[in-house]
């Protein structure tokens, strides 16, 4: 899926409120002072909003800040991404709740085509823009949850949500360099530089 031979890709998952943003932040600081940060949240209610601000409050002044979820091919453009050495977004669960709020489909009725026809539009939106910082030499942080840990949704939405999440976190950690799943606030690193523990032959 990737466009050429070199990657920077760092991946960060991790529950709800498990500290996923603030250790990809710190990640972000380590490599430069140039960081372009994509926030995918659309503000609905009052309570995206706060979550919004202390998410600004925490973020350096001097990062530039680009709130969108789609169309990463009109990244070159833009000076924020140009000037960036570091693009760091968050979150990747956010930006797939968007595309389905976004495709007027009822999940209750719609055929499992569309569905899959709403994943790969996510799928290929989330590598479109894995490749334009791989084409213009960007270091890529991506921050995901971990939806597959917790109940089975009740309903075919969340349902729906959950497994298109965990398929495209299975392709992005295949493709990242770095990965870390954040438990409780504590990192824990599961690859490091391209290398990763392999399946067993025997279960």
């Amino acid at each position: 899926m990737l466009n050429g031979d070199i990657m920077s890709l760092i991946f960060v998952v991790g529950g709800a409120r498990s500290g996923k943003s603030t250790f990809a932040e710190l990640k972000a600081k380590e490599y430069s002072e140039n960081v372009l940060y994509i926030a995918t949240a659309v503000i609905t209610d009052q309570a995206m909003a706060d979550r919004v601000k202390k998410h600004r409050e925490q973020r350096p002044e001097s990062w530039h800040t680009l709130e969108m979820h789609s169309d990463f091919e009109t990244l070159i453009i833009k000076d924020e991404f140009m000037k960036s050495d570091v693009v760091l977004l968050d979150c990747v669960t956010t930006m797939i709740a968007n595309f389905m709020v976004e495709s007027k489909l009822n999940f209750d009725t719609c055929s499992l085509e569309d569905v899959n026809k709403l994943e790969n539009k996510i799928s290929q939106e989330v590598f479109s823009l894995i490749n334009i910082c791989n084409e213009n030499n960007k270091k890529l942080i991506m921050v995901s949850n971990e939806t597959g840990m917790g109940l089975v949704p009740p309903y075919y939405m969340g349902n729906y949500f959950r497994d298109i999440s965990g398929r495209l976190n299975n392709k992005i950690g295949v493709e990242s360099e770095h990965m870390y799943f954040i438990f409780s606030g504590i990192p824990i690193k599961l690859k490091h530089k391209g290398e990763m523990v392999k399946w067993p032959q025997d279960f």
